[in-house]
């Protein structure tokens, strides 16, 4: 199976809303990023339409058009009749845009939706079926194969209009090539899932890339043609002849129909014709409208008005039927224990830890515990958990730290004081100064200096009178928390030790000082004593020279 919504990988900010707005939980979230699981998927489009960081996109196909079209074959356009909703552009003017840029003919896919009609009429007249389904929306058909397969049975086993129309066009023209263009995901799907006659599905924002980049008109197209109104809710209801022993119900949105499929399964729904459409307010409330803005209210309005114009030609009668299997996957059984032992590893050993929250995006914490063991998510998911860890951590980080912290408000007010700090300060307990203006403890200058420069301050020597005590001060200003930290180390002894060191070294000199003069004076009074003797052995050595010589 193809991917038809594709993710921007590094987009995805973790924020779970996409798991949150999953009726189904088709979504698997790993290595930060949640992708959609295939086989669970029935492409309503929720999470396309709700990421915040527009993280997914469609799939688009106009690439594929685009090679058709410079083929030398028939390319017929088959127009779903919600694009009624989009513009005032008329029929003709799509008509020749489409043409001018290679399609050989455009069609209304309105045409299939009357053959569909007439079929679910003559098996209502038929009365075989205690409950029917209608089969027009494939997101509702997967939903049914997927997750309902017990109520396969009152699923209407006819195509959608969609098809119905490929049939037509392919029955008139073998070689022409379908080319479908809706507000749909799912009806991408569609034609991989079964053995469409459609070639190609582009949504309404793909055909205006088309037309854009095949040097059309710019402006966003919209269709004026006669057309019925199955894309509203309701739509197909109001153009079917009604018989008496029928209800006649119209379902739309996920959460109602998978209420009414419980109902049915349950066997609490008799005697029903349910026209059941994913999106509310059916295709007028496709994702692609949706995504562009449009009021579903204001939508309907427009189709129904252009519906009351023109008439459609002759239905072709053609055969109809499709068959539709079940697609459940095989269910793991997770047992109680199971769950436990992944709920343990969370903390959540009781049940008053489970909190619900939601905040991962599944409704309970069993539930997550349970797509966990599936695969589909992960332990970290869990907000609660994730926080009491960080705070915990954080906790134990202050706590230990022989640093002293004290953290402020922007109004220099003490919120918070550890430990380390009471006991720098000679406090009993933090209690005693938390709400207290900090000029209580420590002088306001350096933190309001750092405060208004918008820098932080490192390593400021500071004596604390009162408490005789040498500290060294860093403060920290936080503008995105509206917080200031300082930080506070006790330096006391080490700032005594060096004073008596510098004492010890002062005391070292002064006396290597008078060591070194004292010597000075003995090394002189040697020097001189030297000098006398010298001196007078040179007088009596000149006298025994002297008298040497005389004799």
């Amino acid at each position: 199976m193809n991917a038809y919504i594709k993710s921007k990988r590094t987009n995805c900010k973790n924020c779970y809303k996409c798991i949150r707005h999953c009726a189904l939980k088709s979504l698997c979230f790993s290595n930060d990023q949640a992708s959609i699981l295939k086989d669970d998927c029935v492409y309503c489009g929720e999470c396309y339409l709700i990421c915040p960081q527009n993280v997914k996109s469609i799939v688009s196909d106009v690439d594929k058009v685009k090679q058709l079209l410079q083929q030398d074959q028939q390319v017929v356009a088959s127009i779903a009749p919600s694009f009624h909703a989009l513009s005032d552009t008329n029929y003709a003017q799509l008509t020749k845009q489409l043409k001018s840029i290679g399609f050989s003919a455009v069609e209304e896919t309105a045409v299939g939706a009357a053959m569909v009609k007439t079929e679910y009429e003559h098996l209502c007249d038929e009365n075989t079926q205690d409950v029917m389904i209608t089969s027009c929306c494939h997101s509702v058909n997967l939903l049914i194969q997927k997750y309902y397969p017990e109520v396969l049975r009152n699923l209407i086993d006819v195509v959608t209009p969609m098809e119905a129309h490929a049939r037509v066009i392919k029955q008139n023209s073998p070689n022409a090539k379908v080319v479908f263009i809706g507000p749909c995901i799912s009806k991408k799907a569609e034609i991989d899932d079964c053995e469409s006659n459609v070639d190609v599905v582009l949504t309404f924002d793909d055909l205006d890339e088309l037309i854009t980049t095949s040097n059309g008109s710019e402006k966003e197209i919209g269709l004026g043609i006669p057309t019925r109104r199955f894309p509203t809710t309701g739509g197909i209801l109001s153009t079917m002849k009604k018989n008496d022993h029928y209800t006649y119900l119209s379902i739309d949105g996920m959460e109602n129909c998978m209420q009414t499929l419980e109902d049915i399964r349950n066997g609490n729904i008799k005697n029903c014709f349910i026209e059941m459409s994913l999106c509310t307010g059916s295709c007028a409330g496709g994702p692609v409208m949706r995504k562009r803005g449009f009021s579903r209210l204001q939508g309907t309005i427009e189709i129904f008005d252009k519906a009351q114009t023109g008439t459609l030609v002759d239905v072709p009668q053609l055969d109809l039927h499709t068959v539709f299997e079940s697609k459940q996957k095989p269910q793991l059984h997770i047992g109680d224990a199971m769950i436990d032992e992944v709920l343990k590893k969370i903390g959540k050993t009781s049940k008053e830890h489970e909190l619900n929250c939601g905040s991962c995006g599944y409704n309970t914490c069993r539930e997550k515990a349970i797509a966990v063991l599936q695969g589909k998510a992960n332990l970290e998911m869990c907000m609660p958990y994730l926080r009491d860890r960080a705070e915990s951590f954080s906790d134990n980080i202050i706590r230990n730290t022989p640093n002293g912290i004290i953290v402020l408000n922007e109004e220099f007010e003490i919120e918070q004081m550890n430990d380390a700090a009471c006991d720098i300060l000679n406090l009993n307990n933090s209690y005693e100064i938390v709400g207290e203006q900090v000029i209580r403890v420590l002088d306001p200058k350096i933190i309001m200096d750092t405060y208004l420069d918008g820098k932080n301050t490192y390593d400021k020597k500071i004596y604390l009178a009162e408490c005789d005590k040498h500290i060294n001060l860093s403060v920290i200003s936080d503008r995105s928390y509206h917080i200031l930290i300082c930080i506070m180390r006790d330096i006391t002894q080490e700032t005594r030790v060096r004073k008596e060191r510098d004492k010890l070294r002062q005391s070292t000199i002064e006396i290597t000082d008078e060591i070194v003069e004292k010597q000075m004076r003995s090394v002189q009074e040697i020097a001189s004593l030297l000098g006398e003797t010298t001196a007078e052995t040179k007088v009596a050595m000149t006298k025994l020279k002297e008298l040497l010589h005389n004799e």
